[in-house]
């Protein structure tokens, strides 16, 4: 998988790179699957396993030996300044969704995008256990599986996921209108989701990271939905702040009346600067 450095590899190239390590990747998160791992907890509550850091491994060490100018962010790796030099940059997740995983549920994913100057531009889903795959570049369809997938357009009910407390900020005619949803714990994969058309809007609590949203944000994009802060606002990835505050997920008309609403709390205008709602 070794390329030359002469030339910066094209969006299309990065996401054969990045399909064929999520490949390898997810097919060693499934050698621990219903298995058990050990487990350690970080920051009290959060569990990682040593499938975690085996396909973090695994990924680092094939991705940045096939890239070496590229910067590294991944959630299983101690971060470092030293990434914030690179145009480009892998952002990672091993497995996004390690309570699922742990839990014998199928609703994980190994998630990998090459982001550049803040924006995805390659970004690939593996969700092994329920053989489905995810990718899009920045200037083409988004597929699932080889066949292009779309958001759905509105329906008289729409479905919207998302924690109960998010939910509980729309107004009452807005939330008696929506269906919800059960929770999922993968992030990426409430994103796909919405991208392949079985989810309408997700509410997204403050506190997401850059690898939990980054390939599925450029999957969605492609797919004709963004993610965007409260504020309408695009998001960027790989810079010194990998935190999110509140976010939602979707396509329009459902996504600007959800933010309209939200907006309306405190009375604020939702932003329309170029590129945002």
């Amino acid at each position: 998988m070794q390329e030359s450095n002469a030339e910066t590899p094209t969006a299309s190239a990065d996401l054969d790179l990045i399909r064929e390590a999520a490949s390898e990747a997810a097919r060693i998160a499934m050698t621990f699957f219903c298995k058990a791992p050990e487990v350690w907890m970080k920051e009290g509550s959060s569990p990682v396993s040593e499938a975690d850091y085996a396909v973090d491994r695994f990924l680092r060490e094939e991705l940045t030996s096939a890239r070496p100018g590229y910067g590294w962010l991944s959630e299983e790796t101690a971060d470092s300044p030293e990434r914030l030099g690179a145009k480009r940059t892998f952002v990672v997740d091993p497995i996004d969704g390690t309570r699922a995983f742990l839990d014998r549920r199928k609703t994980w994913c190994v998630s990998i995008a090459v982001v550049e100057d803040g924006v995805p531009i390659a970004g690939v889903l593996d969700c092994p256990a329920l053989e489905e795959i995810y990718w899009a570049a920045q200037t083409g369809p988004a597929y699932q599986n080889g066949s292009t997938i779309s958001v759905r357009e509105s329906l008289e009910r729409p479905e919207v996921g998302g924690p109960k407390s998010i939910f509980n900020m729309l107004p009452d005619g807005l939330r008696d209108r929506v269906a919800t949803t059960s929770y999922i714990p993968s992030l990426a994969y409430r994103i796909a989701l919405l991208a392949r058309g079985s989810l309408d809007a997700a509410l997204v609590k403050p506190n997401s990271h850059d690898w939990d949203l980054a390939a599925a944000d450029l999957i969605l994009r492609q797919a004709g939905g963004r993610v965007v802060d409260e504020f309408g606002r695009n998001l960027t990835y790989a810079g010194a702040e990998v935190k999110h505050d509140m976010l939602v997920a979707g396509s329009d008309p459902l996504l600007s009346e959800i933010l309209e609403a939200l907006a309306s709390r405190d009375g604020r205008p939702v932003s329309n600067a170029p590129g945002m709602i």
